[in-house]
């Protein structure tokens, strides 16, 4: 992908592939963002499978990033990340509007995503992007004190 603009006095913003030399950057940002952050073994697993993780970075600066996965006309979100030096600065939008493009030039018709229902920034950015809720998983995702906390299940026609 190409570099894109960025605010007055920022480095100039491109998005990169992850390779297994960047993953100890990412997974810092992870375990900085998350209460039950992806593992180093869930990311090798997503790039053994062949899903997209694409980087974005400002110089040698890892702002954010996104993994997801492409169906038969449609692509699945499966982990979106700013790192928490860079949140309420428009990159989610940034890393949003560019999987949004992949996913066009692979042929999909739709993205889905389930997102935490207590993660109410994730859920107003998704719908302020188009996102609309569709469903959702009940226990979805692990919690504190071995609790699990229900998804909400969205889906943006592409």
């Amino acid at each position: 992908m190409s570099a894109l603009p960025t605010p007055l006095n920022a480095p100039e913003a491109r998005f990169e592939p992850l390779t297994l030399d960047g993953l100890d950057a990412l997974l810092h940002i992870e375990q900085q963002a998350y209460p039950h952050p992806w593992t180093r073994g869930n990311f090798t697993d997503a790039l053994a499978a062949g899903y997209e993780i694409q980087q974005l970075m400002a110089g040698d600066t890892l702002l954010g990033y996104f993994v997801a996965m492409v169906g038969v006309d449609e692509v699945h979100l499966l982990n979106l990340t700013v790192a928490p030096a860079y949140q309420h600065q428009g990159w989610a939008r940034v890393l949003l509007d560019a999987l949004a493009l992949w996913s066009r030039g692979r042929g999909a018709q739709w993205l889905w995503l389930e997102v935490r229902v207590s993660n109410l920034r994730a859920l107003h950015v998704y719908q302020a992007h188009g996102f609309r809720r569709v469903g959702e998983r009940k226990r979805y995702y692990p919690a504190a004190h071995g609790q699990r906390e229900d998804a909400v299940v969205m889906s943006r026609a592409l």
